[in-house]
């Protein structure tokens, strides 16, 4: 970040934390410019800038003064300013470092995900925003990230709260759809027996998204024999699970009982976490050595993936939520060779189904 950078920074700072009050008048440039130690130059840059950004206004033997805003809607400018100007330094910082732009954008996409795991509110249904409630995957985060051009005019809300979440959040009508990958061991078949049992008597779709591929997720230095279920208990390795009612969490339990192995066996069973995403940055950052996980979030931090099964992804939609546009033109979208494109590059996606309709009920 340049020098007249952090002096137009310190300033936007101080005018957002109201430390500047419409009308102050800024120090003089001869002032500013012994303060911060720089040419005069600098300063005047700093106060160029500013004003350009409409944060500031400079008139002959009046000095440079903070214009004075007049409603809610006049601020919106100075909030976005200052957070265009963080992301650019961020980005700056970053990019110098040696990273690459699609490295930038698909992290700030995970740690996006896990906020919206940690950060669950209560969803309002405002006009024009779709609601989704559910499982964590990479291809609906980047769905989210692209809403408004997949669906013009309208934009989405994610929760990740896993998949039965999310079908409590469609009964209690605070979603207008979820995301579901829930196996049922009586059947073998993912999905249809929880939404009977969930959403009774409602005629719902299942909107395919993708199969996609469950594993370990290591770090690529690993070298630990893993290549079943039962090996976890006799490697020892530092585990990290998801929460209990995420669909990978209710087909790991399954399975462990097939296999008569005792959670307590299996070191850091009992650590939790929210999202793919959060997992493999546990294992990235050192604190656990495996974890389950999809391939496409074992691509984006970099480890090593190990297959154990392939399993659906589905939308459910309440038929009262399947006939919103927004539904509609996602659906559309979804049956497209774009779509296909665009969920194939995440890696571990089987996407022969995805766009396909079920409806249950």
């Amino acid at each position: 970040m340049f020098l007249y950078d952090q002096i137009a920074e310190s300033i936007r700072q101080e005018i957002s934390g109201a430390s500047l009050q419409p009308g102050d008048r800024l120090p003089s440039v001869r002032d500013m410019a012994a303060k911060w130690q720089c040419t005069i130059g600098t300063v005047q840059r700093a106060y160029e800038e500013l004003a350009r950004q409409g944060l500031v206004v400079s008139r002959h033997g009046q000095g440079t003064r903070v214009v004075k805003m007049t409603s809610v809607e006049e601020t919106v400018p100075l909030r976005r300013a200052t957070l265009v100007h963080r992301a650019e330094a961020f980005l700056l910082e970053v990019l110098t470092a040696g990273y690459s732009e699609a490295e930038v954008e698909q992290s700030l996409r995970l740690a996006l995900d896990r906020w919206r795991a940690l950060t669950q509110q209560p969803i309002e249904p405002p006009e024009h925003q779709l609601r989704f409630v559910g499982s964590h995957d990479p291809a609906v985060a980047w769905i989210a990230a692209h809403f408004s051009e997949i669906v013009p005019g309208y934009t989405s809300q994610l929760t990740f709260a896993g998949s039965l979440g999310g079908l409590m959040a469609l009964a209690s009508g605070e979603a207008d759809l979820a995301g579901c990958h829930l196996w049922d061991e009586e059947s073998d078949t993912y999905n249809v027996p929880f939404v009977r049992r969930l959403l009774f008597g409602q005629r719902v779709a299942l909107l395919t998204l993708a199969h996609r591929r469950l594993g370990f997720m290591t770090v690529p230095s690993l070298s630990s024999g893993l290549t079943h279920l039962r090996d976890l208990a006799a490697a020892q390795l530092r585990f990290v699970n998801r929460q209990r009612g995420a669909g990978t969490r209710i087909w790991l339990d399954a399975h462990l009982q097939r296999l008569n192995i005792a959670p307590e066996r299996i070191p850091g069973y009992e650590r939790e976490l929210r999202t793919h995403s959060e997992v493999a940055q546990a294992i990235a950052e050192g604190q656990a050595d495996v974890g389950l996980g999809v391939e496409a979030t074992a691509l984006a931090f970099g480890l090593n993936f190990i297959p154990l099964t392939q399993e659906r992804y589905d939308f459910v939609v309440p038929l009262s939520s399947w006939e919103k546009p927004s539904v509609q033109a996602l659906a559309q979208w979804l049956g497209t060779a774009q779509a296909k494109r665009s969920i194939k590059t995440l890696g571990g996606y089987d996407l022969i189904e995805t766009g396909q309709v079920r409806w249950v009920g």
